[in-house]
């Protein structure tokens, strides 16, 4: 039986406004478009392309054949949090106590939200720099923070400006949140730097959340964390996870490191919401802790051989680029095509089968880029380059 039209009612918008108002990701769209077709050469994903290293591998087979397919504690086994704590003071000359400092995430993605969750009240404000990973603000939005963006430019090496941040500031700022080396620019910020970052968030009372999840793959000077600066460790949660430097996307795992009251309000939403990172992945984690630098490394530098392939390349066909200190992707500018971020990768594609990211999906102060990722095999990339050049022609 079918009903009167006039007496069909339209369906009620049950989706909360917040979520309503956050924007599909700008790179998954543009992805959506690269799947349907075929022949292309993608440098746009930021996955390594190297497999996850044999042992890490086998670490995760060893512990099913083990039967190791429990919880684990919220907080993540003590094993993987032992060796993290014993891995960042290493690494980063920080100290927690894994017992309470210390917390498994699936992801960064989760401790990124799990951060601003415990700490944003509604309208508080989140400072962050401006082009930034897709994430950040929607994360922002669904935590109920007002996201404010901080422009970056090619300039200044994509560093974030002390006097953009004080700027900014205004007595509804409650968070600064960093990701250096920086998705999508390849920026850093040497210790100097981020001491005049520390000065300011010291003096306006800012807590800070630095996503290092490509710290490892830092080329021209060591990595330095914020939160190793004085007076900044008791402002500081520290984000960093294995997708990146040791080629572990699909396990999903990373971790938080924080004082204790910050943790424990991090656990109890992770425990609500999440329970504990899969055990499967916490035990490849701790191989990739224990035994996983050689392969760190050896990947490091095949990612700094691709960057000054397509630095070369890029400033060779005329296009300004920017030499990246970390992270594997190149962020030139295409200004001098006189096309747009959209324009230029969606004719990149349509015309060469191309896949390159609108810098705009990074925030509007990513127009006049695209974003190149580097984590593809170097046969691919020196294609991708006589495709993009003879685009330009």
């Amino acid at each position: 039986m079918h009903l009167p039209l006039s007496s069909v009612q339209p369906s009620p918008d049950f989706v909360a406004g917040h979520v309503r108002t956050i924007p599909r990701s700008g790179i998954r769209d543009f992805f959506e478009i690269v799947q349907s077709m075929k022949g292309v050469i993608s440098l746009g994903i930021g996955e390594p392309d190297f497999v996850t290293p044999w042992h890490i591998r086998e670490a995760a087979i060893y512990a099913l054949e083990r039967g190791k397919t429990g919880y684990t504690s919220n907080l993540g086994t003590m094993k993987l949090r032992e060796a993290i704590a014993e891995y960042v003071a290493k690494d980063y000359h920080l100290t927690y106590d894994p017992a309470t400092e210390v917390l498994i995430t699936v992801g960064v993605s989760e401790g990124l939200d799990l951060a601003l969750r415990a700490v944003l009240n509604p309208g508080d404000e989140v400072l962050y720099h401006e082009p930034c990973y897709v994430s950040y603000s929607p994360s922002i939005a669904l935590a109920h923070g007002r996201a404010v963006a901080i422009g970056t430019t090619e300039e200044h090496e994509f560093k974030l400006r002390p006097e953009a941040l004080r700027a900014a500031i205004t007595p509804k700022s409650k968070v600064l949140l960093m990701n250096f080396p920086c998705n999508p620019t390849g920026g850093v910020m040497t210790a100097a730097e981020l001491e005049e970052i520390a000065a300011i968030c010291r003096e306006h009372n800012l807590l800070v959340i630095t996503d290092e999840i490509y710290s490892e793959l830092s080329y021209n000077e060591g990595h330095t964390s914020i939160a190793s600066l004085p007076g900044m460790r008791e402002r500081t949660i520290f984000l960093h996870g294995f997708s990146k430097a040791f080629a572990m996307t699909g396990f999903r795992v990373g971790y938080a490191c924080a004082p204790a009251p910050l943790i424990d309000a991090m656990m109890r939403i992770h425990q609500y919401g999440i329970l504990c990172a899969p055990i499967v992945s916490q035990e490849a984690a701790l191989e990739a802790m224990l035994h996983g630098r050689e392969d760190m490394l050896e990947m490091r530098e095949q990612y700094r051989q691709r960057r000054n392939f397509l630095v070369h390349s890029f400033r060779k066909m005329g296009l300004p680029c920017f030499e990246p200190r970390g992270a594997f992707y190149l962020f030139p500018s295409i200004k001098p095509t006189g096309k747009t971020s959209h324009d230029f990768a969606f004719g990149l594609l349509k015309a060469k089968q191309v896949a390159v990211v609108p810098g705009t999906a990074f925030g509007p102060s990513g127009e006049g880029f695209v974003r190149c990722s580097y984590a593809t095999g170097m046969e691919q990339l020196q294609i991708a380059v006589e495709r993009i050049a003879e685009f330009i022609r």
